[in-house]
């Protein structure tokens, strides 16, 4: 599992920054852009990015250098160690001025004080909505994005040549007539994988949890009553059919696609680039409903932080809100980096059609959620989705509401 800003020159742009008064708390200190005399840049940047990311912010760095006379301190950070030790180090002064990280990043960052809040202002129109809402928490912004991933259904051309399907159950009887040992590969494992049935269980109205209207997320469960027990009853149909099997994992799925055993495999980005150097002709889709709404992946978001505690939060916001928001900086951290941009100019623009196709398939999705209580989720949800589909539990409405039980008390226990 792995987990779409107006373009802005840095010349002429002006600035302020409300609330610098460095006191530290996340929801009291705010980047943001406003009407007030652009001021004259000088000092020392301090960023961090793990060794993911390193390469693809080296050159924009050094852009952003030349373009302001401001230095940038690039350290490379160990990937298991840079969460944690931002959240411990910014308190007593020592972390960075700016973190590169993953949204999901965003609540235990917010919850312990360490990210300052950043005004995108107008900017926020030109993201897609899904990727500014992914750095949203309790109603306030806390990050930037620069690039985007999620799933989608990816098919062989070879096996199949058109997808004229408007359901997932006619995408499954249009895939059997390629006479393969599958139809549609879905990975699960022992422990499930709720991430790759995730937009057809959206399909059914069913979220993992209810969202504000910025697209932040509640601590309210939004796959219980009768969307999720309707999805429920639907995993097991798809288990009875043999559509879906629970010793399919991660490994096996992307195998038994390269072998052409099946010619659809809902799968994301990480895995194309094997199929494609393989020399396979695919294509990249949407997923079809399974439930009559909308399949909504989830969309995972990479991004820019602000410290709470930063030395120089006028030069921080000048890179994060700025200088990041840039059609011609997203382009360069695509063409790097291999993500599709999350401003919508920069991807419209991206001639790849297979990340093309990513992006049409996730631009309606939901942001992974970033909130604490997701950690109490993870376990029951694909537990129970292994028993629906291995046909263990016999009563499915039953089997899912006894999950949303379990997950509410390991939620409630943990406040």
């Amino acid at each position: 599992m792995r987990r779409s800003i107006p373009l802005a020159a840095i010349a002429g742009v002006t600035l302020a920054l409300a609330a610098c008064s460095g006191s530290g708390s996340g929801s009291g200190s705010t980047a943001s852009a406003t009407a007030s005399a652009k001021p004259t840049l000088s000092g020392t940047l301090t960023m961090w990015v793990d060794e993911t990311r390193i390469d693809s912010m080296k050159p924009i760095v050094d852009e952003f250098q030349q373009q302001t006379g401001v230095k940038v301190d690039l350290v490379q950070k160990v990937s298991g160690d840079i969460r944690t030790d931002f959240v411990s180090q910014v308190p007593t002064g020592q972390g960075p001025d700016v973190i590169i990280g993953a949204h999901d990043w965003t609540g235990e960052f917010v919850n312990n004080g360490v990210v300052a809040t950043v005004q995108l202002g107008d900017k926020a129109k030109d993201f897609s909505k899904s990727a500014v809402s992914a750095f949203a928490y309790n109603g306030q912004q806390y990050g930037v994005p620069y690039a985007i991933e999620n799933i989608a259904l990816v098919r062989n051309n070879k096996l199949l040549k058109d997808t004229t399907a408007k359901t997932f159950d006619d995408l499954v009887t249009q895939a059997k007539t390629a006479n393969t040992p599958f139809s549609v590969l879905i990975q699960q494992g022992d422990k499930g994988d709720a991430y790759h049935l995730y937009p057809l269980q959206t399909s059914f109205g069913a979220p993992v949890f209810k969202q504000k209207d910025d697209g932040s997320y509640t601590n309210e469960i939004g796959m219980s009553g009768d969307a999720g027990t309707k999805f429920a009853a639907y995993l097991q149909k798809l288990g009875q059919e043999k559509v879906l099997d629970a010793s399919i994992d991660g490994d096996k799925a992307k195998q038994a696609f390269l072998d052409g055993k099946a010619p659809y495999i809902i799968t994301g980005p990480w895995n194309t680039t094997a199929f494609t150097k393989a020399g396979m002709d695919i294509s990249v889709l949407p997923i079809p409903s399974a439930g009559g709404q909308e399949a909504k992946p989830f969309v995972g978001v990479q991004g820019a932080f602000i410290s709470a505690k930063s030395k120089n939060p006028l030069l921080a916001q000048e890179f994060v809100v700025n200088f990041l928001t840039t059609e011609k900086v997203q382009t360069e951290l695509y063409k790097s980096g291999g993500r599709l941009p999350a401003l919508t100019a920069a991807a419209s623009k991206v001639d790849d059609k297979v990340l093309a196709g990513f992006n049409a398939a996730g631009s309606t999705g939901a942001p992974m959620p970033s909130i604490p209580e997701m950690g109490s989720v993870w376990s029951f949800w694909g537990t129970t989705e292994v028993q629906l589909i291995n046909g263990q539990a016999a009563d499915p409405a039953g089997a899912w509401t006894t999950m949303i039980t379990n997950i509410q008390n390991a939620i409630a226990t943990k406040k």
